[in-house]
């Protein structure tokens, strides 16, 4: 419900429907006579709900607000991408729900599934879907033979001391092993369920004293610094808008005829079609559809659906959209990339 009352905070009321007959009399809020199902000084519907009824229809209409609307725009958002966000630049905007209404929305439906899913997934998922354990025989056999030659090696650079001979190649290769055998029991503990323990003591190097102090404060408390990182990532999600609007304009950086303001209607569509997409991927993976068709779908999907709004959007041809759309997968990865680490630092 807190991004359905975002949404309609910002959905202006162009292109309600409306109720009841034509409008006669003096309107109800300021007084002026009506000539018209609105009022033409407050805008305010001459049809004015007096019923138990009214309560649930105000409730439904104020949080969500979509209406016949959003069944307009979900389907041209994902089959002719390019042409709403054309239409809704060139002021078609009582048929379409408004870009930043869609997008607060779909941003509020992302994490709220995700989260929906995660409470009703069982924790043997993996073993329903794979039919394998979550600990298998494969990875327990790896342990132990890292273990035993860690062992192996400690002893041999025991000896060496005692001899007081050279260590240095020995020191390499017992790094090595303990490097794959702390690798290995991650891995043992992310199967086993136990992924934050798996987050405990690694030790990461960015070569950036400022990102390796909040990864290390992360690490130590993997699970608060999930729950923040979330947080923050639903909270500040418009952030993304901002990033990714100059690299679009990097993209048209020679034309006259599209500014800042269409570029920033093409993020806005673009990010709430792969929202609401990931949506329907997690419901799908949680509902046991054949998981590589779900992979090609989110392979194949942001890039082609990038590309179908660029020539639409933009009135490119095949080439030109081609190109841009390779480009643009790329300045994507960049500007969540930049997204992350500014979320690394509000949430550690």
């Amino acid at each position: 419900m807190t991004g359905g009352i975002f949404a309609r905070a910002v959905e202006p009321s162009a292109g309600e429907a409306t109720q009841g007959a034509h409008g006669s009399g003096a309107c109800l809020n300021c007084g002026t006579t009506l000539t018209g199902e609105f009022c033409h000084v407050c805008g305010q519907s001459a049809d004015v709900h007096r019923n138990l009824n009214s309560i649930g229809h105000d409730l439904l209409h104020g949080v969500f607000h979509f209406e016949g609307k959003i069944w307009t725009t979900l389907p041209m958002l994902f089959t002719r991408p390019g042409e709403l966000t054309r239409r809704t630049i060139a002021g078609e905007r009582a048929k379409f729900v408004s870009p930043l209404a869609l997008f607060l929305f779909s941003v509020f439906l992302l994490f709220a599934t995700f989260e929906m899913l995660k409470a009703v997934s069982s924790p043997d998922l993996a073993t329903q879907r794979t039919g394998k354990s979550l600990t298998p025989v494969g990875l327990k056999a790896d342990l132990k033979r890292a273990e035993a030659k860690e062992k192996k090696l400690a002893v041999e650079r025991a000896a060496i001391v005692a001899r007081r001979g050279d260590t240095e190649a020995l020191d390499v290769l017992l790094d090595d092993v303990r490097a794959d055998l702390t690798g290995l029991r991650n891995a043992k503990a992310v199967f086993e369920g136990r992924a934050t323990d798996a987050v405990k003591g690694l030790r990461i190097s960015t070569r950036l004293p400022w990102l390796d102090q909040r990864v290390a404060h992360a690490t130590k408390e993997p699970k608060l610094f999930l729950y923040k990182l979330q947080s923050s990532a639903y909270k500040y999600s418009w952030v993304l808008i901002l990033i990714s609007t100059p690299f679009i304009w990097l993209l048209f950086v020679f034309r006259r005829d599209v500014g800042l303001y269409e570029h920033a209607i093409f993020a806005i569509y673009s990010l709430s079609a792969m929202s609401i997409g990931a949506v329907a991927l997690s419901i799908a993976y949680t509902a046991g559809i054949i998981e590589p068709a779900i992979g090609t779908v989110a392979l194949f999907g942001p890039p082609f659906h990038m590309y179908r709004q660029l020539r639409g959007a933009y009135g490119i041809g095949r080439f030109s959209a081609i190109w841009r759309t390779t480009a643009l997968l790329c300045f994507s990865l960049i500007a969540g990339l930049l997204f992350f680490t500014a979320l690394l630092g509000m949430a550690s």
